[in-house]
């Protein structure tokens, strides 16, 4: 082998690469906010309807979504199993802006096709495609509605996450947090050809623009349309540019955590996921965070990332 070829793969290898190489640009939408001003109306009935998709049913090593290590895991002698999860999608509806999705969903046409998505074999022995039972694919879902999804806010960039783009449009514009496309990381050099191409064809990912707001344990809040009615919350952890959503529906708030926490046991008992998780302990600051936030505003309706 070429000493420069030797050398660009050792640099590779030791320095890792960013989850996707795709393009991003700044959010147009959003206005930077804060921690008091949303609380000022989350308990206030909003216009914002929510409807929660259950597109898939799978099963995971629940040692990616407990921190096995956590005293409380080790207290209740739970070992690793397979977990039964969903992969959920979020839609939302605006009566002014229209329809919005929080994460994809999943797309017959990627579970049909996956090599064509970049499942190898090796991310196959992982992922585990074949443990997944469609319920609702993207399309069926989108199809319904009156009239064409307007944008998707993601929760992160995991392939569970976005594994429903292959259905929408590519003139739909995809958001994400801040910084969630810039570590270096070694295990995204098994998953970048897969990001990328579920990735590819749509526009540049639209970063929010998320102040220096370390209130309450967040990193950031954003007005997503700047009347107080769904909010993306900086919640590092889980992935670099992990967000969180919370919404004011006519019944009161609801709070999207993506996998800030994945599991019911996880929520109630503050505990982190685990090697599905880039940064274990920012994780769990940003959990607690989360709780906090609920029990200060118990009206508060949580909706997990991949557990009723």
């Amino acid at each position: 082998m070429p000493r420069i070829i030797l050398i660009c793969l050792t640099s590779l290898i030791l320095t890792g690469c960013a989850i996707t190489s795709h393009q991003t640009t700044p959010s147009s939408l959003g206005k930077p906010s804060s921690l008091a001003a949303m609380e000022a109306v989350v308990d206030l009935p909003g216009p914002v309807s929510v409807d929660t998709i259950n597109s898939a049913d799978w099963e995971v090593p629940i040692a990616g979504m407990l921190d096995m290590n956590d005293p409380q895991v080790k207290a209740a002698r739970l070992n690793d199993h397979l977990e039964p999860i969903h992969i959920f999608m979020h839609v939302l509806h605006h009566p002014d802006r229209g329809y919005f999705l929080v994460d994809s969903g999943i797309s017959r046409v990627f579970l049909d096709h996956p090599q064509q998505y970049g499942v190898n074999a090796l991310i196959s022995m992982e992922f585990h495609p074949e443990r997944i039972r469609l319920r609702q694919d993207t399309a069926s879902v989108t199809k319904r509605l009156p009239t064409p999804v307007q944008g998707i806010f993601l929760t992160h960039l995991h392939v569970d996450h976005i594994s429903g783009l292959p259905d929408i449009p590519t003139n739909v514009p995809l958001y994400v947090g801040k910084n969630e496309t810039g570590p270096r990381r070694f295990s995204y050099m098994f998953t970048l050809d897969m990001i990328n191409k579920l990735l590819e064809q749509h526009a540049s990912l639209k970063t929010w623009p998320f102040p220096d707001d370390n209130g309450g344990g967040f990193h950031g809040i954003v007005d997503i349309f700047g009347d107080g009615t769904v909010w993306a919350l900086s919640v590092p952890g889980h992935t670099t540019g992990s967000t969180a959503y919370l919404v004011r529906t006519p019944n009161g708030p609801v709070l999207l955590t993506g996998d800030v926490s994945h599991t019911r046991w996880g929520w109630d008992h503050g505990v982190p996921p685990g090697d599905f998780t880039d940064n274990i302990d920012n994780n769990r600051k940003s959990l607690l965070a989360l709780k906090a936030l609920v029990e200060r505003h118990p009206k508060i309706r949580v909706r997990l990332g991949h557990q009723y």
